[in-house]
């Protein structure tokens, strides 16, 4: 949408190249649009932008405040697809829709809307705020934001200066609407499953998001003035100090459920920004914890391989992954079935994210020098059996990690790589000697997580067989392939996702592979060897998982590459 409307209004002489590039570049920073960007900027009023729109593609302006919208009409567009093309169903009238859109020259969304609702549809032109207030409002019912804003004094207003106001800042956080709001964000990103909340002040605005299946939502602007307020209400929550805003903090909070039946924590970390503390709170459901690795979405070779490499007395396993791919999930289902009363297992770990019954596990403290490495040290004269450590960081963790594995103990741990082969470069590159990778590296995991399609309401598609056969399936069968899409519906909040499902790479250090690494192949040779000898790469994964109906094409490319 950016790169239309920007043409548009360059053309129209309402901003120059200079002005576009800077609301282009804000555009990224903020991921907000090129029209919300040129209104904070002051360049172009949103009102004008409008206007002109109006003129030039003859729709009218309405406005969303006037018009009383119901649920039967918004649930004839998926609330996913209402998001991706900043529109909003307002009235149904025989076979005619009529839909409030920012952008009217948007015409796949025209078209897709068209097909998915089988109506007619006419435009009308609504303010791009407007409709954003109308998502929260009607949309996302289960909390009413707007409710308990409402209810908030108008007084309250916290000093901005380094010279924090103790007294005034306490005072505002045991404000019951400002208590009554947080509670409410907490408890709505349990009920919507999100993973992490983060809590985001700007300049000129403040927000929320989720992060759900991954994917990072929208939910909701509480007013600037109430930004310290908040953040300090989840900081006395999270037992942080409120009066310390220059440095980073960490804390958590826990909170029970269902009459204390069910136990949900939140690791909390406080970070200074130039406008205010963001806060980003990561969920950690001890309830929904899959520590059975036959459902974790290994494929039964896979399954078989892992299995086999991680009940050796010893050697390395290694799980790598970017942030909240599921490494530690499936580290702690590898440590459950290890966990045996004949069996002493350590784990180093920053932070500890859920508590293991009959496993040793250390919190990391940097702050006092007790790091992976230290923690290892301490781990060998401790008799154990199986260590886990965190994460291999540094040259000097990957060294005693290895020499532990050497001398008769089996080590787990995860790196931040792409894939498989490329883990065996990064321990090159972190100095460990070829020999030393090659004698003690058992298997490597590579792993992502990709969107389930939602089975309350995914229906067959038909997809041309030559976008399958760019993205990797055969020719031979890409004429054969039935996919399934989530249509949106109540139980995947119109995303048509409800879930996540684990892709798997799993490369066991097979002796054809331990010659490759003593004769120094490259990446690409490790990576071409390991396919020949039987290993799926993420991309062949995802191609099985999405011929299984269980994804679709827009997760795989999403999660993989060639």
């Amino acid at each position: 949408m950016n790169t239309r409307v920007g043409d548009f209004l360059l053309q129209s002489g309402l901003i120059s190249q200079d002005q576009l590039d800077q609301a282009s570049d804000l555009t990224q920073t903020k991921s907000i649009s090129l029209i919300a960007a040129l209104d904070e900027l002051g360049l172009l009023a949103e009102e004008t932008y409008a206007e002109v729109v109006s003129e030039q593609f003859g729709v009218p302006i309405i406005e969303l405040d006037d018009y009383a919208l119901d649920s039967e009409t918004l649930e004839l567009i998926p609330k996913n697809l209402a998001y991706k093309y900043g529109m909003i169903p307002i009235i149904k009238q025989d076979n005619s829709l009529t839909v409030a859109m920012s952008d009217p020259s948007d015409m796949s969304a025209l078209s897709e809307v068209k097909f998915i609702t089988g109506l007619d549809i006419k435009i009308v032109l609504a303010l791009e705020s407007k409709i954003k207030e109308n998502y929260e409002k009607h949309y996302d019912s289960d909390v009413s934001y707007t409710d308990i804003l409402e209810d908030i004094d108008e007084d309250i207003e916290l000093v901005e200066n380094e010279e924090v106001d103790l007294s005034s800042l306490e005072k505002a956080t045991e404000d019951a609407p400002v208590v009554k709001l947080v509670n409410a964000i907490l408890t709505d990103a349990i009920k919507k499953g999100c993973s992490d909340i983060h809590i985001e002040p700007y300049e000129t605005e403040f927000r929320v998001r989720f992060r759900i299946d991954g994917v990072l939502y929208d939910i909701m602007q509480p007013p600037l003035r109430l930004k310290n307020a908040i953040t300090s209400r989840l900081k006395i929550m999270a037992d942080l100090d409120i009066a310390e805003r220059r440095l980073p903090q960490d804390g958590r909070i826990k909170i029970k459920l269902g009459n204390g039946k069910q136990e949900m924590d939140f690791r909390v970390n406080v970070l200074p920004t130039l406008f205010g503390e963001k806060v980003v709170m990561r969920l950690l459901d001890k309830s929904n914890l899959q520590l059975d690795m036959e459902k974790l979405g290994f494929f039964p070779d896979q399954l078989a391989d892992f299995k086999e490499q991680i009940a050796k007395p010893h050697g390395m396993v290694l799980v790598t992954g970017p942030t909240g791919s599921g490494k530690t999930t499936t580290l702690y289902s590898a440590l459950s079935d290890l966990n045996k009363i004949s069996t002493n297992i350590s784990t180093a770990e920053d932070p500890v994210e859920f508590n293991l019954n009959g496993i040793n596990q250390a919190q990391m403290q940097e702050e006092i020098g007790y790091n992976f490495a230290s923690a290892l040290r301490a781990f060998l004269r401790q008799d154990p059996d199986i260590i886990m450590v965190g994460e291999i960081r540094d040259y000097e963790t990957a060294e005693i990690a290895i020499k532990a594995s050497l001398t008769g103990h089996l080590v787990l741990s995860t790196l931040h790589t792409n894939d498989a082969p490329s883990t065996i470069s990064r321990l090159l590159n972190m100095g460990v000697e070829p020999f030393l990778v090659a004698s003690s590296v058992n298997l490597i995991v590579a792993q992502r997580l990709a969107r389930r399609v939602c089975t309350n309401c995914s229906e067959d598609i038909k997809v041309n067989p030559e976008v399958l056969i760019n993205i990797g399936i055969a020719a031979s069968e890409a004429k054969h392939v039935k996919l399934k899409q989530g249509q949106g519906c109540d139980k995947c909040a119109g995303t048509g996702y409800k879930g996540r499902v684990a892709l798997y790479e799993v490369m066991p250090m097979k002796e054809e592979l331990k010659e490759l690494v003593l004769n120094g192949a490259s990446t690409a040779d490790v990576k071409r060897e390991a396919e020949k000898v039987g290993m799926k790469s993420l991309r062949a994964s995802g191609l099985l998982r999405l011929k299984e109906g269980v994804t679709t094409i827009e997760e795989v490319l999403r999660t993989t590459t060639v």
